[in-house]
């Protein structure tokens, strides 16, 4: 979506400048049980615990603070002694300093070593056109058994605010946490892009425990000004997130508190009148102008159908470049080029480049000019995220998508995902809640699901065994759906040749060890419509022996694998990226002289759960295996369907019991056995 939505600037009515106020240090003194602490009976295991975390942030001193007190328990918690205290892009100006970094490191004797150090930059991901470095630090001569202690301030330019958000649950468990918020009194404005302006109040959105409450009280000011407000909560002993397989996106759980400014008070307001604002801005930036209208002319003709016209639209949008995947232009080049600011869909159009969201945008822009009732749809990426009504905020709308009406019936799109079939949406899109556009406005809405038939991975091998369980062949992997999608993006931001090295690279993740695995030929790859296909040259041992029998892998594609699922309680929902079909189609050859003892018996295996509406019984994912044999070969073909991608935790026991039985059928070997001894049996 548009920066300048997703980013609400907010400055002060009239400007004043408050002096820097230097703050001493104060330090908590350890409790001699704090010291001789080995290990912690409220997180067994852990390598190590939040003594003390503590956020305030003061909107008129443009600071916020943190300090942290934690005890190092193992040698994996030594590596807590490595503060990141921020990211910075390194293009932008920056629009906050790291400052006033205290610390000391206590150790079990009560030896203190004062932090002495600066802070350094770190590299923490680089593009062609941006670097993200972060401030490091490291607290000295930290052992197990110390005692971490340190603070800093993150100062925010004068004019500029941004409202607290407290993350209270973490990977580690913390005995006492303290998060205060004093927002500014003055009357906040913000602007969006037709330079409307809305006054601001404070909202937020809790997500905490039961029985913790948040204070939100009226201060006496100490500025000559009217009231103040403070925001605060105290919580103890809050657990550590659970890091558990396929779990739904991190930044949607645990205890939190996000506030943000907004000129609403109630939920139906905010996203029917600002709703309204929305959709009327982005139709602003839309049109569709004239630069649109003539490149539609060209492109459709009076005779197509509108299944024509749409495809023939959207293929010249996938066309041209998407920057998310190359780069973006500085206001320099840009200006070198003679071009200004991207105001509209025509000047998309006149560069032949732009943001995925910028190409949604564009695509609803050809649409209506070629007669569509089209519209734009805001959506939370649920790679990310999850959707909550209740957050009044538009910073939930991570992506565009768009929405066509055809024949009556409104039909998505996913123009801004380069490779995105036609008619389909990147499965970070489906199932997803956000804003759409209406003839009236705008309205919460749901994306649609995608089938499980709709992501499917095949893969075939077909191999012979010589004397010495060395396996000679081929494998074909054969990619349709989200699967495809996700290896076409990914040779987007490299290259043929390390696309190449992923795939055999994967392909070695599943084989048994030790197997030569090379890529001989790749189709499709530019070409959305078709399945994505990669064909290997193999060869390896596969095969061990068990005195004079051989035992075979009935399915090399999963000899190596690992339980899905390692616990037999779980605390959090099963979160699948999208609902898919698998299907494995495995042939070995073995040498004369060999005969097959025993290869797994067929069987399917269905996943059940009783609808808690209807009261009936439902299949929800499936697993089957299918064994053929001829004299001197076996054949397994495996299928496993999941047609959900989430799982409660009332669900998961069954869940659990479906994948332990058939991920050890899978491990069940073919087994062969010298013909002379089949013939003296």
């Amino acid at each position: 979506m548009n920066a300048a939505l997703r980013r609400i600037c907010l400055s002060l009515v009239c400007l004043v400048t408050f002096a820097h106020a230097a703050h001493a240090t104060q330090w908590i003194e350890p409790t001699p049980e704090e010291l001789k602490m080995t290990s912690a009976p409220e997180a067994p295991g852990a390598t190590a615990i939040y003594l003390n975390r503590e956020e305030i942030t003061d909107d008129h001193l443009h600071y916020w603070r943190t300090y942290v007190r934690l005890k190092v328990l193992t040698e994996g918690g030594k590596d807590y002694a490595n503060v990141e205290v921020g990211q910075y892009n390194s293009y932008d100006n920056g629009s906050y300093k790291i400052e006033d970094i205290a610390g000391r490191t206590i150790h079990p004797d009560g030896t203190i070593i004062p932090f002495t150090g600066k802070p350094y930059e770190k590299l923490i991901q680089k593009g062609r056109d941006y670097k993200y470095t972060a401030k490091v630090f490291t607290l000295p001569s930290v052992e197990v058994g110390s005692i971490i202690e340190y603070t800093y301030d993150m100062r925010y330019d004068d004019s500029t605010y941004f409202p607290a958000r407290w993350i209270i649950q973490s990977d580690l468990f913390t005995r006492h946490a303290h998060y205060e918020w004093l927002p500014t009194s003055r009357e906040l404005i913000s602007k969006d892009e037709k330079g409307e302006v809305i006054t601001s109040g404070i909202s937020w959105s809790p997500i905490l425990p039961k029985g913790v409450e948040l204070t939100n009280v009226e201060i006496p000011s100490t500025r000559n000004e009217g009231p103040e407000r403070r925001f605060e909560l105290k919580i103890d002993n809050v657990p550590p997130l659970a890091d558990e397989e396929y779990m739904p996106p991190i930044r949607s759980l645990g205890y939190r508190v996000a506030f943000y400014y907004t000129a609403y008070t109630s939920r139906d307001n905010f996203w029917k009148d600002g709703g309204k604002r929305w959709s009327k801005s982005r139709d602003h930036f839309i049109g569709p102008g004239s630069k649109v209208r003539a490149a539609v002319n060209e492109l459709v003709q009076p005779g197509d159908t509108e299944d024509q016209k749409l495809r023939k639209i959207y293929a010249a949008v996938l066309k041209l470049e998407n920057t998310v995947y190359t780069r973006q232009r500085s206001r320099s080049e840009e200006h070198a080029d003679g071009l200004g600011e991207v105001k509209n869909t025509d000047d998309v159009w006149e560069r032949k480049r732009g943001t995925d969201d910028q190409l949604a945008e564009l695509f609803v822009a050809m649409a209506r000019a070629a007669g569509f009732k089209a519209y734009v749809m805001g959506v939370t990426n649920r790679d990310k995220s999850l959707f909550l009504p209740s957050y009044l905020s538009l910073d939930q709308l991570n992506d565009d998508v768009a929405i066509v009406n055809v024949g009556g019936k409104d039909q998505f799109f996913d123009p801004g995902q380069p490779f995105c079939p036609f008619g389909d949406l990147a499965w970070k899109h489906t199932m997803t809640q956000g804003l759409r556009q209406t003839e009236n406005g705008a309205e919460i809405a749901t994306t649609p699901a995608a089938s499980y038939k709709q992501s499917r991975t095949d893969r075939v091998a077909a191999l012979a065994l010589d004397d010495h369980g060395i396996a000679t062949g081929t494998v074909t992997l054969t990619f349709l759906g989200s699967p495809a999608l996700q290896w076409r993006q990914r040779y987007l931001l490299g290259d043929a040749e390390s696309l190449n090295h992923e795939f055999e690279n994967t392909l070695q993740q599943m084989m048994p060890g030790g197997m030569e695995i090379k890529v001989k030929a790749m189709q499709n790859v530019d070409d959305y419509e078709k399945p994505l296909i990669v064909n290997f040259d193999v060869k390896g041992a596969i095969a061990s022996s068990a005195g004079k029998r051989v035992l075979v892998p009935a399915d090399i594609f999963v000899s190596s694998a690992k339980p899905t699922f390692s616990h037999e309680k779980r605390e959090q929902a099963v979160y699948f990226p999208y609902a898919s079909t698998t299907l494995d189609l495995v042939r070995v050859t073995f040498p004369a002289g060999y005969t097959i003892e025993s290869a797994p018996p067929s069987e399917s295996i269905p996943y059940k759960y009783k609808d808690k509406a209807t009261g009936h019984d439902m299949t929800s994912a499936a697993y089957e295996l299918k064994t053929e044999q001829t004299p001197n070969s076996v054949l397994i073909r495996r299928t496993v369907l999941m047609g959900d991608i989430l799982f409660t935790t009332d669900q998961y026991p069954g869940l659990y019991s479906f994948f332990s039985k058939f991920e050890a059928r899978d491990h069940e070997p073919t087994v062969l056995k010298p013909a002379a001894q089949t013939a003296s049996n």
